[in-house]
């Protein structure tokens, strides 16, 4: 992809055609009476649906031009199976789509692969744990589960861990009327020595802020604490936790 060229697989996107909602109906319906011309047409009038959702997988490190041939794939099968007599706009149906074939492609291309045998030992884990749970009404330690197994304590832990998919620190946990909490959210954050002079700059920012903001960024920054443990010492939800803070680090950014 060329940014300054703004080009994927080729395709200059700053010249391609957009569709009004009612030109997409009209095609979509052609289309289903069998109309290839319209079927390209529709393909042509939303490859920049395509690039919308696909500038959302920019730091993953993959090609983008693979992404976005995988995305136009995503779009033709939205394309076919949509139903315009329902009272839904193209894009609702056809981003999930797109989206859900870019993953389907990153997860089937993942660099890690993991071993059969390892993948069987952590289904094996997981039926030993349901087993124990149902006997002993309490959640079992590896220990016992291991023992249940007959099996390596370490053996059924690198199992287990082999099996979890890892998740992004931007990926969303809860969203209360607009204000989203992310896996990084939950996260305490400790300053490194290297970073005494951005800790100067920031405590002299948080002097004009409020006495709530400067509690919250002072917890959060340099004790260390979660968004969670926040919420738990000043009395008021996590949610507010992340709007303020939010709010905070945004005047920060904007007076330091």
């Amino acid at each position: 992809m060329y940014l300054n060229k703004v080009e994927i697989c080729g395709v200059n996107t700053a010249k391609l055609p957009v569709l009004k909602e009612k030109e997409k109906m009209e095609l979509l319906r052609r289309i289903q009476q069998g109309d290839e011309e319209a079927r390209e047409k529709m393909i042509n009038g939303n490859l920049r649906l395509v690039l919308s959702v696909v500038q959302k997988f920019t730091n993953r490190g993959e090609n983008l031009d693979d992404l976005f041939q995988v995305g136009c794939i995503g779009l033709i099968k939205a394309i076919d199976n949509f139903d315009p007599n329902q009272n839904v706009r193209f894009s609702t149906y056809g981003v999930p789509m797109i989206i859900g074939e870019i993953r389907r492609h990153l997860r089937d291309n993942n660099a890690v692969r993991v071993s059969r045998s390892l993948r069987d030992m952590a289904y094996k884990a997981m039926q030993a744990k349901e087993a124990l749970i149902n006997r002993n009404s309490k959640e079992p330690t590896v220990e016992e589960i291991a023992k249940e197994m007959g099996a390596k304590k370490e053996d059924v832990v690198l199992a287990l861990e082999a099996i979890v998919e890892p998740v992004s620190l931007y990926e969303p946990v809860y969203s209360d009327s607009g204000d989203t909490i992310f896996v990084m959210d939950q996260l305490g954050d400790q300053t490194g020595e290297n970073d005494w002079m951005d800790e100067i700059a920031i405590k002299e920012a948080m002097k004009n802020l409020g006495e709530r903001e400067k509690r919250i960024l002072s917890l959060r920054f340099f004790v260390g604490r979660t968004q969670m443990e926040v919420a738990k010492e000043i009395g008021i939800s996590q949610a507010q936790v992340s709007r303020l803070e939010k709010g905070a680090l945004d005047w920060i950014k904007k007076h330091i």
